[in-house]
Order: C-alpha cells, then structure tokens, then sequence
C-alpha cells in the first residue's frame, strides 16, 4: 500500500496536465512514453500547452514523473479553482464552484474510488465533507473545503 510519505508531490498545474492527458486513454507506458518524447497532443478539447510537461517536470525531474504516473501524487498546494479544474480532468465530472467568503468549497458527486483518490491528492490544509454517501457503485455528494471550515461545521 503506497502512503502518503511516499508519494511524490507535484504542482497543482502539473497535475492538471497530467490528468487531462489521462483522460485520452492511454496506459502509464504510454503517458510516460509520449511525454518523455513530446509526442503531444496540440489541440482538442482543453487549451492546455502540455509541451510545459515535456519541458519541465518530466525533463527536469524525471524520476518524480515517472513516480506521479505510476504510483500517484500529492499536490503541492490547491486552490479553490485548482481543485475544481481536477475534478474535471480526472473524473470529467463538472462540479458545483461557490467563492462566497466564508463558505468557499467545490461540490462534486463522487464514487467511493474517486473519493479515496481526490483525498489522496489534495494538498494540506483541505478537507472533504460528506453531504451524501456514495453506496456500492452509486456516487455520493461531497464538498471540498478548506480545513478551517472542516473544523467551525
């Protein structure tokens, strides 16, 4: 079982990368494959340059990527809107954003999995709530909020 010390911990921005490139199917080999070789997508459905992967984590520190794509990260630091553009990209679910002061959170519908693997990845300092529980394969309803909220509700 991989812990959380063992984890590597990349940028918020390198994890959206990551995850949107994801999205289009490929193995771990084949990510790794294609970014080490900057045979990388130049369009479609997100504006994201993923040639900054290819130039930067994945050149720079090669053993951290390849540890993010075969054994998952952390992210660094989140943001409010980071966590939502991952929401997205990794689960192509679009969440519910809410910036009011005082009660800032992201509110998605997850599956037990997807729940286990966002608690994995957040940075320090958020929380989830459970609004509903996911049951067996149906998604429950969490909110996504910074730890002094977890605490004061």
């Amino acid at each position: 079982m991989t812990t959380s010390t063992n984890r590597v911990r990349i940028s918020q921005w390198d994890a959206l990368l990551l995850e949107s490139l994801r999205s289009l199917g490929w193995s771990n080999e084949e990510l790794i494959r294609r970014v080490q070789q900057n045979e990388l997508p130049t369009d479609g459905p997100s504006d994201f340059d993923y040639a900054e992967l290819a130039t930067g984590l994945a050149s720079k520190e090669p053993e951290v990527f390849v540890s993010a794509v075969t054994d998952g990260y952390q992210i660094k630091y989140n943001t409010i809107r980071g966590i939502n553009s991952w929401i997205a990209a990794a689960f192509g679910r679009e969440p519910e954003l809410s910036l009011e002061e005082g009660s800032e959170a992201v509110t998605s519908e997850l599956t037990q999995a997807e729940y286990e693997r966002l608690e994995r990845v957040l940075s320090f300092g958020w929380g989830i709530q459970e609004v509903r529980p996911a049951i067996g394969n149906t998604a429950g309803l969490y909110r996504i909020v910074p730890a002094v909220q977890t605490t004061s509700m």
